[in-house]
Order: C-alpha cells, then sequence, then structure tokens
C-alpha cells in the first residue's frame, strides 16, 4: 500500500481567529480505539444485535485494487421495503426516502445483512486522534485550526463539526478514476457524460506538501470530459481551500471550444454541476463539498436508519448501464441497503444568503463520515431532491468510499448518477504520486492542446 505522508503537525494552520469550537480533552479521545472506534462511531452494535459490534471492518491489502469484487456474495435479502409495507419502516428511512416510495411503485429497498464494513490505514487513525485534542473551529466555522488531513472532530459537539468530517474525511490521499455521469430524462433516456478525475491531498503529491505553495489547501482536484464529442476535453481545475471564506475555492476552466483557460468562481455554492443538465449544484458533488459557511447547522443526533451499503454489484463490470439505469430511479435489484447509525444535522439557509436548497437534511454514517443521505428542500419548504450514496470498501486500499451517488428530482422525475464505472474497465486507481504541476493552469493548456 502506497505510504500516506503526513506527519504530526505538517498540515496544522495558523488561521488567526478566535476559536468558536474547543478540541475534546485527552480523557475524552482516550475513547477512540476503545469504546469508539478510531473514526469515533460507537464501537458496540445495537442492543436487538441488528447492527453488530465494530470489529475492525474488511481489510484486505493489495487485494483487487482496481475493481474490488463482492466479498459477500452469499447474503441474502433479509426483506424488502415496498409502498406496501412502508408504514412498517417509516421511522428507520428519510423524508426524502419515503417520498421515493410514495412517487414510484415501483421503487423498493432490499435490505441486508448489516456488516461494518469500515477500515482506514493505522496512519489515519492516529491522525484523527489527534486532531480530536488539537483541532477546533475558527473565522465562524468556516475555517480549522490545529487540524491535520482528516476528520478533525471524532468526538463531535454540533453539527458543523459533523460536516467538517464529512469534508474531509479519508478518500485514499490520492486517487485517479474514470467514471460516468448520467443526467437521465423522464423515460428513462441518457447521454453519458465520460469524466477522467484526480482527487489529491498535498501529502500525496511528489514531494510532498509545500507549506507556502500548498498554503490553507485541502486537495487539488482535476475533472476532464472525455465524452459526449461535443464537450471533450473541457476540463476543471480545483485548489480546494479549507478556510472559503478567508480565501475562496480556486477554481479554472479550459473550454476546448475556445482554447482558453478562465477563472471560474461559479464552481462553488448553486453554480451549475459540470455538464450536470441542471440536476446538480457545484457543491452537490461527492454529496456535498465546499465552503459551509451559507447555511446554520443544527446537531439533531442519531438515529437507525437504512443506507446504501457495500454496493459492490453496481461495481460489477458484467453489468451494462442500461442494466442500471431505469426510468424514475436506477434498479432497485443492484442496490444494497442495511441498517447503520446516522448522525442527523439539519442546514438551514442563513438570513441573507442565497441558494437553490433553503434546507438540507443530512444522514451521515458514523463509521465512514460520509453524507450517505441528503434530503433537499426548496425555498418554499418543499422536499425537492434526494440524494444517496452508494457505499462501498475498497479493501485493497483501506479506502471507504462510494461505487456511485444519485439525486432524485421528485418534482419532474428526472435523476442524476455520478460514479457507475461498469463499462470502463481498470477504472479507479490510488497508486499515483502527481506533481505539482500537474494541477497549474499551464496544465490544463497542455492538456488541451495535446
Amino acid at each position: 500500500m502506497k505510504k500516506i505522508m503526513l506527519t504530526a503537525g505538517v498540515m496544522a494552520l495558523s488561521l488567526v481567529s478566535a476559536s468558536v469550537s474547543a478540541a475534546v480533552s485527552a480523557e475524552e479521545a482516550a475513547r477512540l480505539g476503545q469504546d469508539l472506534t478510531p473514526l469515533g462511531a460507537e464501537r458496540a452494535g445495537s442492543a436487538d444485535g441488528r447492527i453488530p459490534e465494530w470489529t475492525g471492518g474488511y481489510s484486505r491489502p493489495g487485494e483487487d485494487v482496481r475493481r474490488p469484487q463482492n466479498p459477500f456474495p452469499d447474503d441474502e435479502i433479509l426483506y424488502t421495503i415496498t409502498r406496501a409495507n412502508l408504514d412498517e419502516h417509516r421511522e428507520r428511512l428519510s423524508p426524502g426516502q419515503i417520498a421515493m416510495f410514495e412517487r414510484y411503485d415501483t421503487y423498493k429497498m432490499n435490505i441486508y445483512q448489516t456488516r461494518r464494513t469500515a477500515a482506514y490505514p493505522q496512519e489515519i487513525y492516529d491522525i484523527v486522534k489527534q486532531n480530536a485534542t488539537n483541532a477546533s473551529l475558527v473565522e465562524g466555522g468556516s475555517g480549522l485550526d490545529g487540524f491535520q488531513g482528516y476528520v478533525p472532530f471524532p468526538i463531535p459537539s454540533s453539527g458543523l463539526e459533523v460536516i467538517w468530517n464529512h469534508l474531509t474525511r479519508y478518500r485514499g490521499g490520492a486517487v485517479q478514476r474514470t467514471v460516468g455521469q448520467f443526467p437521465v430524462q423522464t423515460n428513462g433516456r441518457f447521454e453519458m457524460v465520460r469524466l477522467r478525475e484526480q482527487l489529491v491531498w498535498p501529502e500525496n503529491l511528489q514531494g510532498g506538501r509545500d507549506e507556502r505553495a500548498d498554503d490553507n489547501i485541502l486537495f487539488y482536484f482535476l475533472q476532464e470530459v472525455l465524452a459526449p464529442a461535443s464537450q471533450t476535453g473541457n476540463i476543471l481545475l480545483v485548489h480546494d481551500t479549507i478556510n472559503q471564506v478567508k480565501e475562496v475555492r480556486r477554481a479554472w476552466l479550459y473550454n476546448a471550444g475556445q482554447r482558453r483557460v478562465r477563472r471560474a468562481p461559479s464552481v462553488a455554492y448553486d453554480g451549475p454541476g459540470t455538464a450536470a443538465d441542471g440536476l446538480r449544484t457545484s457543491d452537490g458533488l461527492d454529496m456535498f463539498n465546499g465552503a459551509p459557511d451559507k447555511y446554520d447547522w443544527k446537531l439533531v443526533g442519531k438515529k437507525e436508519m437504512y443506507i446504501p451499503y457495500n454496493n459492490y454489484k453496481l461495481l460489477d463490470d458484467s453489468l451494462r448501464y442500461t442494466d442500471i439505469i431505469q426510468p424514475g430511479h436506477m434498479n432497485q435489484d443492484y442496490v444494497r441497503y442495511e441498517l447503520h447509525r446516522v448522525w442527523v444535522v439539519e442546514g438551514t439557509l442563513k438570513d441573507g444568503e442565497r441558494h437553490i436548497y433553503a434546507k438540507r437534511n443530512f444522514f451521515i454514517d458514523e463509521d465512514t463520515w460520509t453524507a450517505s443521505v441528503i434530503d433537499h428542500y426548496d425555498g418554499r419548504g418543499q422536499l425537492w431532491r434526494v440524494g444517496e450514496a452508494y457505499n462501498v470498501q475498497y479493501y485493497g486500499n483501506d479506502v471507504p468510499w462510494m461505487s456511485a451517488e444519485a439525486l432524485y428530482d421528485l418534482n419532474n422525475g428526472r435523476y442524476l448518477v455520478l460514479g457507475l464505472a461498469n463499462e470502463e474497465g481498470d477504472f479507479m486507481n490510488f497508486d499515483i504520486t502527481p506533481r505539482r504541476s500537474d494541477f497549474t493552469t499551464q496544465a490544463l493548456r497542455r492538456m488541451g492542446v495535446r
């Protein structure tokens, strides 16, 4: 496995501002790895045994690195939720999930045995434990101090801390993937947008983090459109900043038709997502990304909930995209749901701020800090869209992430799926060490003319 190049203090920030959130005590942090998992989840199972104890997750370093195979092929469906038996399960569903059953009589959830597969490299556990006693929120919650790389608040006390855990969760340190994005019409038709993406934390660049060049940088992101022909060659470059109020996200677009690079301030908040046909905002990629400053965040608590988990079927390269994409929603025969504990956080748009979503309710998996379901509400307070992350463990690299994500529009019946790669060959590569120069505007121009 590739070495994770993080050392104590190497990513500590020195943002000058009064802290709005205190780190936990050493006594509290000592719970990590004891009654709490190293990332802060409850180690114990549920009282009824349906959620098992976390015993280290599922880790097989070096195995099936590019496309992990389903490690649980013999697991059977325990039961299926349909519109007919929905009332029996409402308390373990989000309002958005319930709305999917009410809108589509073809919608269902196959419930499987809960398997707590989340596992990370030991280096990540060590970093998170240090963050527990050192990290704090600054700049009104829009930045971090005393923070190293991943998950600043494993024992959170506020909704904003939980959101920061999602934003900074570990996704491999450096990864390149080739995936499809599918804006799906009401009749099930789609034109796939093929994307090649790189996501890299500065520590994983050649030479590691440079304190000056990488100041205030959380990660670098590069997204190139490979198809369809009408959009081929368009490239997005993002330098995601840790404190986006102090220094806004830096983003540039290379337009293949115009053959020029320009700044892209709209690549944030509710700016349009790349080639998403109006179905995704810029901050809707990876379920939610970017600055959290437009919302007030309320920590509601925890609940047991059915969320997509261990979705290895969606990685199956024997399936075609047309097997998965259908009118209204994905083919639910290929989606696996399990009962897990989630953090519930309500995000309400602040007075005077503007965003197409006036409220977003997050349901965040306790084992990975992934926002696994998000309900989106419009300015009238009406439920508008529901997003799901199809969690999967890339066990060859100890990376919990997702096999795809979807955003369903409850008003017009269209939806967006991003991340499917069934027809893409070896689509995921965590074994990369890019150069810092790969994430410059000069690199965009070189890519554009090759």
